[in-house]
């Protein structure tokens, strides 16, 4: 595995890459970091060259004054590493937002695209107005990082209709862990992020024109079927008992459903 840091501006971007073969991006959610794709990771780079990285402000890329854009640092990660395409782009919750992102800049640069949780940007989920999220943002302007992670985990990993009794306690566990840090590194005060391009990807969905496999929870709140809709071919897989991170939930289905949808 070859592993270390990309300067983006002034940031220092941590990667992992492994394999050989077909690349697969993995794309962490805005609750998460790289970590998320502790399975996924090495299981893929048996048969395909794989990334895995921290966006800044997350796990061990940390956070620097001025002004940032997540997809401008991810495609100087890619480029730095030589990684042209063509790629398939694993994305989670906001990372799978980035991902559509990318693809709508340079589409020549993706294969496939596989978005698991996320929306378009532009598209406001139902979520975001969710009571809980108020609470947890109260928590956490009142420097309570402890609470607002665990909030956090109610909303996003519990999901709706669960409680934290009826979720795999370890991965849970996990997410609160590397949540609790983005909260630590966001609490540093540094940084701007720049506001998304316009026009925004909700109004261009019609424009993917790769192959798109849309992963959602049963008891996650996502834009799921406004892109099975939207994007010609797509195709949507809805998780029983599973909520945002469905990943670190069905490890082994979630690898088996894409690595069917590779095959085809």
């Amino acid at each position: 595995m070859d592993s270390g840091f990309v300067q983006s501006d002034q940031a220092s971007l941590y990667y992992e890459r492994a394999g050989a073969g077909l690349p697969v991006v993995f794309i962490h959610a805005g609750v998460a970091d790289c970590r998320q794709w502790d399975r996924e990771s090495p299981s893929f780079a048996r048969d395909h060259e794989v990334l895995r990285f921290d966006m800044r402000g997350y796990g061990r890329s940390l956070p620097v004054d001025g002004p940032f854009s997540h997809l401008s640092d991810f495609t100087t990660v890619l480029d730095r590493l030589g990684m042209d395409g063509p790629l398939v782009l694993v994305g989670c919750s906001m990372g799978g937002t980035m991902a559509l992102d990318f693809t709508l800049a340079h589409p020549s640069r993706v294969r496939a695209l596989v978005l698991v949780g996320s929306a378009p940007g532009g598209l406001r989920l139902a979520a975001e107005d969710h009571p809980m999220e108020a609470d947890a943002e109260e928590a956490n302007e009142a420097g309570d990082l402890d609470r607002a992670a665990e909030l956090e985990a109610q909303i996003w990993f519990d999901g709706v209709d669960r409680t934290a009794d009826q979720v795999d306690a370890a991965a849970r566990r996990k997410m609160i862990e590397m949540n609790r840090l983005a909260l630590a590194h966001a609490a540093l005060g540094l940084g701007t992020r720049l506001p998304a391009a316009e026009p925004a990807a909700a109004t261009r969905l019609h424009e993917i024109a790769v192959p798109l496999l849309v992963l959602v929870g049963a008891h996650d709140l996502s834009a799921a079927d406004v892109m099975e809709k939207e994007v010609r071919g797509a195709r949507k897989i809805v998780f029983d008992n599973a909520a945002h991170l469905l990943n670190m939930e069905h490890p082994a289905r979630f690898e088996e459903e894409i690595r069917s949808f590779l095959a085809e």
